[in-house]
């Protein structure tokens, strides 16, 4: 434990669009990923619960799905965030994460005995898969539908019913893991409810589009390296295997996230020093016969 001066770092976007059908949460979702990869959209990821919505807006440019079905558990939902990571996507639109709250519901409510013990069973499963989400190395942007209802407005003098979107579908105060939350209302206009880069705090509705992913990014590329970076570098510099058990003890709250690292760097010196152990027979090998020569 130590104390030490407050420290802006990088940091990877885990972003939130909720709104109700029809607000446009996808295409929202696939604009700010335009601008937080620069266009490059062969860098974005879309897990798609949505009936095959993704694919709708593939005039946009020619990024990458994951179309996932049935069953919605918190495990397969890591597992398809695991597919996109290894393949090495920059950013991973999860639409959206609704379907995961209503299976793990659907589990409780059949589940037999006490209903408050039968939760300390399902929410470890909830949390595993939020910590997925934000413990990522890739920008998450993941939406959630929200309950809807109708309520009367009064427009040129005619009362006109709108649909309007009232609570998320997912655990309470899951808002509070994100950087942002997004508002979407079914006109598309955007307000910030949840902002911690206070890039979007108290201003105007607006409509999302890739200048707000570019703002993004820009607000993640600040700061100093993350840690995890300098980790890795301490990692690939590393010269014994001694030293590289030391740096892997070091970090004990990022094991997992190093061990494949680690791994392939184990390897790396193992290889080198069984080739140095190799050449040194060879050497020696060649200075028994030289000396032997040299007695003819």
């Amino acid at each position: 434990m130590e104390i030490r001066k407050s420290e802006r770092r990088k940091a990877k976007m885990k972003l939130a669009l909720q709104g109700s059908s029809g607000s446009g949460k996808t295409y929202s979702a696939l604009l700010l990923a335009k601008g937080l990869t620069r266009n490059q959209f062969e860098k974005v990821a879309v897990i798609d619960t949505e009936n095959g919505s993704a694919d709708l807006y593939a005039q946009l440019g020619n990024y990458n799905v994951v179309s996932m079905k049935p069953p919605y558990s918190p495990e397969r939902y890591i597992e398809a965030i695991q597919l996109c990571e290894q393949a090495g996507m920059e950013v991973i639109i999860i639409d959206s994460i609704s379907h995961c709250w209503d299976y793990l519901l659907h589990i409780h409510s059949n589940m037999p005995g006490n209903s408050f013990t039968n939760w300390g069973k399902i929410t470890p499963r909830q949390n595993t898969f939020v910590n997925k989400i934000l413990q990522s190395d890739s920008h998450i942007i993941a939406t959630m539908r929200v309950k809807q209802d109708y309520v009367l407005n009064n427009k040129n003098g005619k009362m006109v019913p709108e649909k309007v979107g009232l609570k998320a579908i997912q655990r309470d105060s899951l808002d509070y893991e994100f950087t942002i939350v997004f508002d979407i209302d079914i006109s598309h206009h955007a307000k910030a409810s949840k902002d911690r880069t206070e890039l979007f705090t108290n201003k105007p509705d607006f409509i999302i589009n890739a200048a707000t992913g570019k703002k993004l990014l820009l607000w993640c590329s600040e700061g100093s390296d993350d840690v995890l970076e300098k980790i890795k570098r301490e990692i690939e510099s590393c010269e014994t295997l001694e030293g590289l058990r030391h740096i892997y003890s070091k970090y004990p709250e990022n094991q997992n996230l190093l061990k494949n690292l680690v791994i392939q760097k184990k390897q790396q010196l193992e290889s080198i020093s069984s080739q140095l152990v190799s050449d040194d027979q060879v050497i020696q090998q060649n200075n028994q016969e030289n000396g032997t020569d040299s007695h003819k």
